[in-house]
């Protein structure tokens, strides 16, 4: 069952296009990491999915709704958190979890008093004490403590320290065994790589890649690094060797996934004496994706 799809979502402010043919699917029981640097056009399609904008052109739908027509009833099933929470300054943090979940109308209180227990979280400070990690704990604790459908994260885990971050990927997994969907937008490649079923890669407002991690990995390169008994000769000739170096006697570099079989082929006639790969991560992906394209973000600010 398909819980969010957007078809060709379009958004312009004025002759800017923050969004072009923007198409994201996500089903039941599934994370599906949005990703992309600052100004791709995350939070622009987050912002349309919650109703908050109307798209120029395409459709975007929740649980059969349009997020526009019926933005009412789609949010009384999701639960959304922000990148920066903003609270009301003399509201304790256990006063503003409380009103977002009787907003949502959906409560779990015994829910509640572990999350609050697991984001080591004090309750009853004034907000305006709170540094931004805590106030993100209020968002987090307030959002998994709901009984919703669907979990919009965007950028969730900002301001918070390591340990707190793996609390909120046991969160996100936890929610994935109620069979709960997640959209999480992220710049937390190492967070995504861990949690997410499938990933979609926005730049300048177009999707450039969606699938599953490892249909994904084809465009990456695995890391090598090797010694040999004899130096090995015209490596920086063979196809798909890149940012070959030498240091220690022993050679490091990058191989297209495709040639591999033929370079281990190639270096083992000169007789290994020590080889280890380092498996392609999402960063790869990523920064493959992006390489020579700063122009694509660097002056558009967070759409």
């Amino acid at each position: 069952m398909v819980v969010l799809k957007t078809t060709n979502i379009t958004k312009s402010f004025g002759k800017f296009t923050a969004l072009d043919g923007v198409n994201i699917e996500v089903k039941e029981g599934e994370i599906y990491g949005f990703i992309g640097p600052n100004g791709a056009g995350k939070s622009t399609t987050i912002r349309i999915l919650l109703g908050m904008l109307k798209a120029t052109e395409g459709s975007a739908e929740m649980f059969g709704m349009d997020v526009w027509d019926d933005a009412v009833e789609i949010h009384k099933r999701i639960a959304y958190v922000p990148g920066d929470v903003n609270l009301w300054p003399n509201l304790s943090g256990g006063e503003v979890i409380d009103l977002f979940m009787k907003m949502n109308g959906r409560v779990n209180k015994a829910r509640k008093e572990a999350l609050i227990k697991k984001f080591d979280f004090d309750p009853t400070k004034k907000c305006r004490t709170y540094s931004k990690g805590n106030r993100q704990k209020v968002a987090l604790i307030a959002a998994f403590a709901q009984e919703a459908d669907l979990y919009i994260l965007d950028e969730p885990t900002s301001g918070l320290d390591p340990l707190m971050e793996n609390v909120f990927q046991e969160c996100v997994l936890e929610a994935k065994k109620l069979g709960k969907s997640v959209l999480l937008s992220s710049h937390i490649l190492s967070e995504v790589e861990k949690l997410c079923d499938r990933v979609g890669i926005i730049r300048g407002g177009k999707m450039i890649e969606t699938g599953t991690l490892s249909e994904m990995r084809h465009l990456t390169r695995t890391n090598f690094t090797v010694k040999t008994k004899e130096p090995i000769t015209d490596l920086n000739k063979m196809k798909g060797i890149y940012n070959l170096e030498e240091k220690n006697a022993e050679l490091s570099f990058q191989v297209d996934t495709e040639e591999i079989d033929a370079i281990i082929r190639y270096i083992s006639g000169f007789g290994i004496v020590k080889l280890e790969s380092a498996p392609p991560t999402l960063e790869d992906l990523f920064m493959r994706h992006y390489e020579g394209t700063a122009s694509d973000s660097g002056s558009q600010g967070e759409l």
